[in-house]
């Protein structure tokens, strides 16, 4: 058995998440497919992050295991051509047996994007947040300096949850305009259910000066969800990136 290390970019929009899901379509069920007729088997997939429905992803850490006898290279041109156009595979690489894409990562890195212009978009409206009131930047990069650090993040936990353990730390929080969009990056090592959506959303709130910059320690110590904001639709949100420990 060898074990390979997929870096997949898809577009998120036509399915139910990562996670494969009866009657639903998602990007394991599409991945584990292609994989199936390739080896004459299944063969289970592992994701560094299970993404929900309509949540895109530039560079996505699967793994697999497999008896199947081909290179690295030929993996990805053999998947490449059965996978629909909308999920696509960067590159395959052979790693050692122990490699295990979600609990070998030590951080993910997120970014939110939101189109922040008086008119809705057309192209763009299944890639970004579309914000048509002027939002408030610099409240906003106020507000997220609070939530650099190592911090319990219960307030910006989705439910149901089976998670025990809300600490989170924030290495990195970053919002950058360019023209009508906002690119919001978030990186930490871990992250609660659909956190980085309602960090967003709670931005977005400050923005539109609902609150307060400062509520965001108020929110952070109220270890609640109803203390935060809205939580973000998910077609702005990609994942960007993840980090693992040099082998």
């Amino acid at each position: 058995m060898s074990t390979f290390k997929l870096i997949l970019e898809y577009d998120g929009t036509a399915y139910a998440g990562w996670q494969r899901q009866l009657h639903q379509p998602t990007i394991q069920a599409a991945l584990e497919s292609a994989l199936e007729q390739i080896t004459c088997r299944r063969v289970h997939t592992i994701a560094a992050g299970r993404t929900d429905a309509g949540v895109h992803a530039l560079h996505q850490v699967v793994s697999f295991r497999t008896e199947k006898a081909l290179q690295a290279e030929q993996w990805t041109r053999a998947l490449n051509g059965l996978l629909p156009p909308d999920i696509s595979v960067k590159s395959t690489e052979q790693v050692s047996d122990t490699f295990h894409a979600r609990y070998d990562a030590v951080a993910k890195v997120y970014e939110y994007r939101i189109i922040n212009q008086p008119t809705r978009p057309a192209l763009e409206r299944h890639r970004g947040w579309h914000i048509f009131r002027p939002l408030d930047v610099e409240a906003m990069q106020q507000a997220a300096r609070i939530l650099i650090g190592r911090h319990d993040f219960s307030s910006f936990q989705g439910s149901p949850t089976q998670v025990l353990n809300p600490i989170c730390h924030l290495h990195r929080l970053v919002l950058q305009p360019e023209g009508s969009i906002i690119r919001i990056t978030i990186q930490a090592d871990r992250f609660l259910k659909q956190m980085v959506r309602t960090v967003v959303g709670t931005l977005v709130e400050i923005g539109l000066q609902r609150r307060s910059p400062e509520t965001m320690d108020e929110i952070l110590r109220a270890k609640d969800r109803r203390a935060a904001g809205k939580t973000a639709p998910p077609h702005g949100l990609y994942l960007m990136d993840v980090f693992y420990k040099p082998s």
